[in-house]
C-alpha cells in the first residue's frame, strides 16, 4: 500500500518578511508625512470657502479669527471643518516623531506640531467687532502668544535638521512673519474698537500663507528623504 507524501508548506524567507514589513512601514511613513502638505492645502481651502458663507465678510479687512468669533454666522462651520485640519496636523506630527530615528531635532519638532494641533479645538473664540471684550478675548490672545513661539521653535529645529537650503528658506519665511505679523498686530486695537481695518486681513493671510507653505515644503522635503537613521542626520 503506497502512502502519498504531501508537499511541505512553502516557507517565506526571513528577508522577504523583513522587506514586507519595511514596505508597510515606509507606506505608513509617507502617508503620515504627506498629511503635512495636505493640511496646508486643506486650511487654505477653508479660508477660501468659509468666508463665502458670511455675506459682507471681507478677507481683505477682516482677520481669520472673526470667522469663528462668538455669534459669527460661520462659527459652527469653521469649528467643524477645523477638526479635519487638526487631525491632519496631528498625523503629520506623529509621522515626524516615528520617522526621525537619530534626529532629536525632528522628534522634538514632531512633538511641537502635535502640541500645536492639540491647541486648536480648545482655542477660546473672540467676540465680534463692537462687542465688549471679556475673558475669552483675553485668552484668545494668550493662546496666540503660546502658539507663536511653539511654531517658531519648530521652524528653528527644522532649519537646524534639514540642511543649508532649507535653513535659508526658513529664514526668509521668518522675515515674512516679522514684517506682516507686525502689520497685523497694528490693527488689533482697531479691531477691538470696531474701527476700519483696511488690509489687516490681507496682512494676516500673507503671514498664515507663509506658514502653511513652510509646512508643505517641510512635508515634501521629508518625503523625498530615504527612510532610516543615516538619512536624517543629527539634530
Amino acid at each position: 500500500m503506497s502512502v502519498r507524501t504531501l508537499p511541505a508548506p512553502a516557507v517565506r524567507p526571513a528577508h522577504s518578511l523583513r522587506q514586507g514589513r519595511f514596505r508597510s512601514r515606509e507606506t505608513a511613513r509617507k502617508v503620515l508625512l504627506a498629511c503635512g502638505a495636505v493640511s496646508s492645502g486643506y486650511y487654505v481651502l477653508m479660508n477660501v470657502y468659509v468666508p463665502t458663507r458670511w455675506e459682507g465678510y471681507s478677507p481683505l479687512s477682516q482677520v481669520v479669527s472673526e470667522l469663528s468669533a462668538i455669534d459669527a454666522p460661520t462659527r459652527s462651520l469653521w469649528v467643524w471643518l477645523a477638526l479635519g485640519y487638526t487631525m491632519l496636523l496631528l498625523a503629520f506630527g506623529w509621522g515626524l516623531r516615528t520617522m526621525a530615528r537619530g534626529s532629536r531635532a525632528l522628534r522634538v519638532m514632531g512633538a511641537l506640531f502635535i502640541l500645536n494641533a492639540a491647541m486648536g479645538p480648545f482655542w477660546p473664540p473672540m467676540h465680534l467687532r463692537g462687542v465688549a471684550p471679556t475673558l475669552t478675548d483675553t485668552l484668545h490672545i494668550v493662546f496666540a502668544m503660546v502658539w507663536l513661539p511653539v511654531m517658531l521653535l519648530a521652524m528653528g529645529l527644522g532649519a537646524a535638521a534639514l540642511g543649508r537650503r532649507f535653513r535659508l528658506y526658513t529664514i526668509a519665511t521668518l522675515a515674512v512673519f516679522v514684517v506682516f505679523g507686525a502689520l497685523t498686530a497694528m490693527g488689533g486695537e482697531r479691531i477691538a474698537a470696531n474701527l476700519p481695518t483696511p488690509w489687516v486681513g490681507l496682512w494676516e493671510r500673507i503671514n498664515i500663507g507663509a506658514g502653511m507653505v513652510w509646512i508643505a515644503v517641510l512635508s515634501l522635503v521629508l518625503l523625498r528623504r530615504p527612510a532610516g537613521p543615516s538619512s536624517m542626520g543629527r539634530g
